[in-house]
């Protein structure tokens, strides 16, 4: 085993960005910090988000870490991890794509290998097969992914003038749960829609012309189903409109919306807080922008996100 200590920092993301289905995310700097040290059996210390997650071998932390040395013929020493949480859990911002993240780089760092992304990936599509969430937590920024015969990406600047307003319910919505209200099957009609749309959203950013942001950010793949699931969605989408936003999608199977503006992030976080609140449900905002490190070594963890 090489060095016996190490914290990790790995970062939320949101994902989809409208008609981007399983194609775009997009790191935030929100973090949850793994800080592990090999032990004489499994034990889990979590701090802030997550305090229902297991604290022994079936957390998912332990499960990928544990997938990797069966993938890689390594005999599994168990670690005693302290996670830092400031992404909250089920809620569309990656909570889980960092514990795989973090879990199979800090084997890394444990065991002196040093794989190739497409190695991380095997073991990490195990736990969960969608690039959205993995490629901004192992890499950050914006990524457009692909999957065929393997996994293709292309890491893209993203704006720093615009800003991401994040609203967060108080309530969990499981990615299983969120799926299966999805058609297996779409209309030629709804699949040009999304092309299209997906299309203009990457020329949009690319070009920093922001006046189509609202058109390219509709879809007819996932958010109108999902939208069920989660009381006032309509009027969140309207309310952060009405005070300028840019853009308001689902993030990723949600229940978090998300918002891209250039100003004004606290009228349009208020704004959506409050249309929760008028459906009778709590929730907050978050203005944050988009973290370029990826998952990152550091010393200790920070005091705030």
């Amino acid at each position: 085993m090489g060095q016996d200590y190490a914290t990790l920092r790995v970062p939320a993301s949101t994902s989809n960005l409208g008609a981007g289905f399983d194609t775009f995310g997009l790191a935030l700097n929100l973090y949850n910090y793994f800080t592990a040290q090999p032990w004489d059996r499994w034990e889990f210390e979590i701090e802030g988000e997550g305090q229902e997650l297991p604290k022994n071998e079936e957390n998912l932390f332990a499960r990928v870490y544990l997938k990797a040395c069966e993938l890689f013929s390594q005999k599994p020493i168990p670690l005693k991890v302290k996670m830092k949480n400031h992404i909250p859990t089920a809620r569309g911002l990656g909570s889980s794509a960092t514990a795989i993240v973090s879990a199979i780089k800090l084997w890394e760092h444990f065991y002196q290998r040093t794989l190739s992304l497409e190695e991380r990936l095997r073991i990490a599509f195990e736990f969960e097969p969608h690039p959205d969430n993995l490629l901004p937590a192992f890499l950050g920024g914006f990524l457009v992914c692909a999957v065929g015969e393997r996994v293709y990406y292309q890491r893209l600047d993203f704006p720093e003038e615009l800003k991401v307003v994040v609203c967060i319910p108080d309530f969990e919505l499981s990615t299983k749960k969120a799926r299966e209200v999805l058609r297996q099957e779409v209309s030629l009609k709804d699949a040009v829609y999304n092309i299209q749309r997906a299309s203009l959203l990457v020329a949009s950013l690319c070009k920093r012309d922001y006046q189509a942001l609202r058109s390219a950010v509709k879809d007819r793949l996932h958010q109108p189903y999902r939208k069920s699931l989660i009381p006032n969605f309509e009027r969140v989408l309207e309310s952060a409109y009405s005070e300028g936003a840019l853009a308001v999608f689902l993030s990723g199977a949600g229940p978090t919306i998300a918002s891209l503006c250039l100003e004004g992030e606290d009228k349009i976080g208020s704004a959506m807080v409050y249309a929760f609140q008028e459906a009778g449900i709590s929730a907050k905002y978050l203005s944050l922008k988009v973290d370029k490190e990826g998952a990152i070594f550091t010393t200790a963890p920070a005091s705030g996100g």
